[in-house]
């Protein structure tokens, strides 16, 4: 038989801890131990003819330890891996979680069979997160142990959006800093504890809380003690019941519940009582008299979570042997082969589990309905500031965490949801009164059912009305002097421009749309350069018409009728032509400006080109400077009834009224913009109705008798006489 050192050393390291004082599970480990070497010892196929070696066989060549198993604890095996590290001697621990020792430097001969913190730790913050516990306080053992863990723990809270109110720290033997911390837990407003403390610690806090008799507070634990049951006792359950955490997965190892109450005290157990000499029986057993209790006992052994880690240990060690020294089924191990120690590589219910080697949406399950909660709640609430209502967001107060806020109303256009959500209303949406839904914004446009658009569609319609008023009063007396006077037909081709103006302005109300757009502006143009241009020819036939009285001039016959015609026909085409270009290019088109108000849109229609809008009212202020020029210098001309001077008086107001319109129109937001254009259009045409027609109109209703050719040329007379 072939030496197998590994396992004679290791099972007396464990169990030197054990003479002084029993602690059950690391009795139990170091039984399983035991448990596994047996094991591996009665197999064929591992290891065969190979088993340990005999005390007195120790000078082979072979190295006295190959591996060594254990510490328990995480601070013990940092040093244990320390001080074997030189030696490159492996060290498996089955309970050293620690995430410091997954540093390959600083522990190359490191190996474990238990997951490290930094997923515990990890773990721990998404739980707390998925039970919306924003605000914690977090204790830890001030140990390589718990500052490695907490200290993961903190920045996974910290990314996860959990608040800690508090991280606190004590060692087992600092009494006054375990007190101080006590207070702390006192005096936070935190419901649930986040405890990253070995067993020893956590009875140890329990003690001091329940001494100052601090109660309501959520556990949240780790491996080290959420199924310690030693810590469970009739007055510590009040403060543990409902505690949460993670805890090693329970593996039941076959045979071994049997083998701790009969063949382990039959076997391995180093004293027996059938000893018959009462003398040597004191001798052998003297050290083991605490063990002897734990014959028949075995009911913790489906408890003991650890046991499977050692169990696996053990195994990992053999199968390294084994690869060592080149072992076959049924063949057995190569002789002579020296090996070097670097070559070795109360109820507690589960309710979820954390699985790192999953995908990240599937790691962490957890089923709350079988969660028993302390006291029988729904569970506890830990938030530093309660969720803000919808309608209202987080403002963070001054000097404290992002989890302590108040809640203040949403600005104009956010809005907030039962999920506390700020939200940015999206560009045709506005927040609605109560701040908690986003509706649709008012769309705002000039519509003929406003009282402004009913007063402006009243003048326009008493404007055309009084227009078709006068023209029927023009035919009627359309032989009398003053209608025949200064051309009739310019006359009539006025007031019907007149009246298309007026109704023009009816196409700016109302919803705007592709054809209402280029119609509106079109329209609005064309009709008052006739408008003007009959003016202006009005005008020409004045100074025309003085002219020729002086002797010798024959002007009247270079602007007859025709040419009058002609004229305005030229001067109305030059606007069609501009008219055209403007829509063919770039025509206006309905557009929706979310620019000027926030909370609503203004419908309105887009100038498209603006030099095309500009020239269109450039055209119309050129004729009418133009026909203004002419009128003032026909002013002073001889006769009863000086149309010139009426002239004058309508570009007068015609120049002044668009003048104004020009600032009003930039300055007026929304459908006050169509208001104003609207007044400028009616307002003018007003102007040209009543300076060019209506004191022809008082002739003929109330003054007939200066309805005559004498009189109207009455004045000229007596000047030139």
């Amino acid at each position: 038989m072939y030496n197998f050192p590994p396992y004679v050393c290791i099972y007396l390291f464990i169990l030197c801890f054990f003479f002084h004082s029993v602690n059950l599970r690391d009795f139990r480990m170091a039984q399983i131990m035991i448990f596994a070497i047996e094991e591996i010892n009665r197999s064929e196929s591992l290891l065969p003819n190979v088993s340990e070696f005999a005390a007195e066989d120790r000078c082979n060549g072979q190295s006295l330890i190959h591996a060594i198993i254990g510490e328990s604890e995480s601070s013990a095996t940092v040093i244990l891996s320390r001080t074997t590290g030189s030696f490159k001697i492996p060290v498996i621990s089955q309970s050293a979680t620690c995430d410091c020792l997954s540093n390959r430097k600083d522990y190359p001969s490191f190996f474990r069979t238990i997951a490290s913190d930094y997923h515990q730790s990890r773990a721990l913050a998404y739980m707390v997160k998925h039970f919306g516990w924003s605000w914690v306080g977090a204790v830890n053992t001030d140990n390589d142990y718990g500052n490695y863990g907490m200290n993961i723990f903190l920045n996974t809270a910290q990314e996860e959006g959990i608040c800690v109110e508090y991280s606190v720290k004590f060692y087992r033997t600092e009494t006054e800093k375990l007190k101080k911390v006590v207070d702390i837990i006192k005096q936070g407003t935190a419901k649930v504890i986040v405890a990253f403390l070995t067993s020893f610690e956590m009875n140890n806090l329990l003690e001091q809380l329940s001494v100052q008799n601090i109660t309501g507070l959520q556990m949240i634990g780790v491996e080290a003690w959420i199924t310690a049951k030693s810590l469970i006792t009739s007055k510590s359950f009040r403060f543990l019941g409902g505690s949460l955490g993670f805890a090693v997965r329970k593996i039941n190892i076959e045979g071994f519940s049997d083998y701790v109450i009969k063949e382990f005290w039959d076997t391995a157990f180093p004293c027996s009582q059938t000893e018959r000499n009462s003398s040597q029986y004191a001798l052998n057993c003297s050290g083991y008299q605490d063990l002897l209790p734990l014959k028949n006992y075995n009911e913790d052994v489906p408890e003991q979570r650890y046991a499977s880690n050692v169990y696996k240990a053990v195994y990992a060690v053999a199968h390294s042997v084994h690869s060592l020294l080149n072992c076959r089924e049924q063949k057995g191990c190569e002789k002579g082969l020296t090996i070097q120690p670097q070559q070795v590589s109360n109820q507690f219910n589960p309710v979820g589990y954390y699985d790192a080697s999953l995908p990240p949406d599937q790691r962490f399950v957890l089923n709350t309905e079988n969660i028993i909660w302390v006291g029988g709640q729904l569970g506890p609430r830990s938030v530093c500031s309660e969720s803000c209502p919808p309608g209202t967001r987080k403002a963070t107060q001054k000097g404290k965490p992002v989890c302590c806020y108040d809640c203040i109303p949403c600005a104009e256009g956010e809005i907030s949801n039962e999920t506390g959500n700020l939200q940015q209303c999206p560009g045709e949406y506005w927040s609605n009164a109560e701040k908690n839904k986003c509706i649709l914004k008012a769309v705002e446009f000039l519509s003929f059912t406003e009282v402004m658009s009913i007063v402006l569609v009243f003048f326009s319609m008493i404007g055309a009305g009084l227009t078709v008023l006068v023209a029927i009063l023009f035919y009627i007396k359309k032989d009398t002097p003053i209608v025949k006077a200064n051309n009739s037909e310019l006359s009539f081709l006025l007031l019907f421009s007149l009246t298309l103006c007026f109704l023009c302005s009816l196409t700016f109300i109302g919803r705007p749309t592709e054809w209402s757009c280029m119609l509106r502006h079109t329209a609005f143009g064309i009709t008052f350069v006739l408008c003007i241009s009959c003016v202006l020819g009005k005008t020409i036939v004045v100074l025309m018409a003085f002219k020729a009285t002086l002797p010798g001039s024959n002007v009247m016959k270079w602007f007859g009728p025709a040419q009058q015609r002609l004229s305005v026909l030229a001067f109305t085409l030059i606007q069609v032509l501009i008219c055209v270009l403007w829509l063919t290019i770039s025509p206006p088109f309905p557009h929706k400006n979310t620019k000027y108000y926030q909370e609503k849109i203004i419908l309105e229609c887009h100038l498209g080109s603006i030099i095309g809008f500009s020239s269109v009212l450039g055209y119309i202020g050129l004729l009418a400077i133009l026909c203004f020029i002419l009128a003032f210098l026909a002013r002073t001309l001889p006769d009863n009834f000086n149309e010139a001077k009426f002239i004058t008086f309508s570009m007068l107001i015609f120049c002044a009224v668009w003048i104004t319109f020009i600032p009003a129109y930039v300055s007026s937001p929304g459908k006050f913009t169509v208001a104003v254009e609207i007044f400028a259009i009616v307002a003018s045409s007003f102007g040209l109705l009543l300076c060019n027609f209506v004191p022809k109109c008082l002739i003929i209703l109330f003054k007939p008798e200066q309805n005559t050719k004498q009189h109207m040329m009455g004045k000229a007379s007596t000047k030139s006489n």
